[in-house]
């Protein structure tokens, strides 16, 4: 079923020209299913030359047929979603269920970005002299170099996509080694949809020598990535060298404020299922759980007795509801995390170590009275560690959400409204979901502040960080 990947470049899927490739192993066997090219510099030139060939088509194209290409892709991405869904399992190793939902997020979202495309508006301004006209129009920025991660390797690539293109500009992506066969199955539907040559290309290779390359070169005007914090201040700082505009999507370590009048056994449940998603490997997912002390320990009863009912295993057993986690690397940080908190004083209450046999799974796992000094309480887990600790008064959970230099997403869980208009006003994050979880849907804007980066993706605000104001006044003659 899988097969080994190319690149996309000029309209053609090619590999590179030194024969390099990278292997992409199945996360649930540890084995290796196929290869990946490794792009050099000869195809980083060429993917350079595509894009600038693609935008000065791209961006002439009307707004109506931008669109229309947009919302063809996301019909056939629609038709393919089961075959793509299939890959990104192999390569990613998240169950099917929630691999289809993120492929049927993916068609929702060309859908929404297909409309905005057709609502790219300028302004007048009124001018101080009867003869003289000013406007501001939109412009695309130009091409796009963007990078995209493994953990959600479908909605990240379409949404840098579909910003780039339904503004007008070509793009050029880096996309993940460990999933590469669903994104590329992802570009395809934009090539099958009409998308002319040269306006999207597909790379695959060493992210340094890639970002450097593209990020130097003055042909590119905006960077996009989603990724840590540290990479992406790098690529920030490197951006700022050769004055290019950004967004940055970086890294979380969401708080949840659990008040003592939320329903302890829905929240719990309700938790389990979303922390659990994606084997907690998810910038938004829910990290550290503050829990109001009267209700602390009926809380975590609830929600450890929930989570030990979740079945680990492949995504070839259709009772699995969690996956494994994406690559040893992720195993490796869970059991030095784990390790550490409780060395300092934590209470693990629930697995805690690697699952035998093959593959990188590791279970749900929860450390109570974690400590403010232990790592895990300052470094994103990005996987299935739950950290819980109690407080007594608001204050003292919202000084704990603001303590760290991250602010992505939040969570609050209450039936008091002064205390939900108090989180929602003074924890400071780009997202903040109360009583349920609401984020990342094409039409909400999505991304964060502080050390989590800057600019949105999704929603109104997503095509804004591909377009360029430009102010034009005339005055009429005679």
């Amino acid at each position: 079923m899988y097969e080994d990947v190319g690149l996309y470049i000029d309209g053609a899927w090619t590999n590179a020209a030194s024969g390099a490739v990278l292997p992409v192993l199945n996360p649930a066997t540890g084995e290796r299913i196929g290869s990946v090219a490794q792009c050099g510099i000869p195809e980083l030139e060429k993917s350079v030359a595509a894009a600038v060939k693609g935008l000065a088509t791209w961006r002439k194209t009307t707004a109506f047929e931008r669109a229309k290409v947009l919302a063809r892709a996301g019909a056939l991405i629609r038709e393919r979603a089961t075959h793509i869904a299939t890959l990104m399992t192999l390569e990613q190793g998240k169950v099917l269920p929630e691999a289809k939902g993120e492929v049927d997020r993916a068609a929702e979202s060309c859908d929404w970005m297909a409309g905005e495309a057709l609502r790219i508006y300028g302004y007048s301004i009124p001018a101080r002299a009867p003869n003289v006209r000013q406007w501001v129009v939109k412009d695309p920025v130009g091409i796009v170099a963007a990078f995209t991660p493994w953990n959600f390797p479908i909605n990240q690539l379409v949404r840098k996509i579909l910003g780039a293109l339904s503004a007008g500009c070509s793009i050029i992506v880096k996309a993940p080694e460990e999933t590469p066969a669903c994104c590329a199955e992802l570009v395809r539907a934009f090539a099958d949809a009409g998308l002319p040559d040269g306006v999207c290309n597909l790379l695959f290779g060493i992210p340094a020598q890639v970002s450097e390359y593209l990020v130097a070169r003055p042909e590119v005007r905006k960077v996009s990535f989603t990724g840590s914090t540290t990479v992406g201040k790098h690529l920030g700082a490197l951006a700022a060298q050769h004055m290019k505009l950004t967004t940055m999507e970086l890294g979380g370590h969401a708080p949840v404020l659990i008040f003592d009048d939320c329903d302890v056994e829905v929240t719990a449940r309700a938790l389990v299922g979303n922390k659990f998603r994606n084997a907690g490997q998810s910038c938004i997912n829910p990290t550290r759980f503050l829990v109001q002390k009267s209700i602390y320990e009926h809380f975590t009863h609830a929600f450890i007795e929930a989570a030990s009912k979740v079945k680990v295993g492949p995504a070839s057993d259709p009772a699995s509801q969690m996956g494994p986690m994406a690559n040893p690397r992720r195993v490796s940080a869970m059991e030095r995390l784990v390790a550490d908190g409780v060395a300092k004083g934590a209470q693990l209450r629930l697995g805690g170590e690697k699952l035998p046999g093959g593959g990188f799974f590791y279970p749900p796992t929860v450390l109570t009275d974690v400590p403010l000094d232990a790592l895990a309480m300052n470094e994103e887990p990005f996987g299935p560690l739950v950290l819980m600790r109690s407080f007594e008064t608001l204050d003292e959970a919202i000084t704990e959400a603001n303590r760290l230099p991250f602010g992505l997403a939040a969570y609050g869980f209450t039936k008091s409204a002064s205390i939900a208009a108090a989180i929602t006003a003074r924890v400071e994050t780009g997202m903040m979901s109360i009583n349920h979880f609401g984020l990342g849907i094409p039409e909400t804007p999505f991304g964060g502040v502080k050390d989590s980066g800057y600019g949105f993706e999704g929603g109104h605000e997503a095509i804004e960080a591909y377009l360029q104001p430009r102010f034009i006044t005339v005055a009429d003659i005679g």
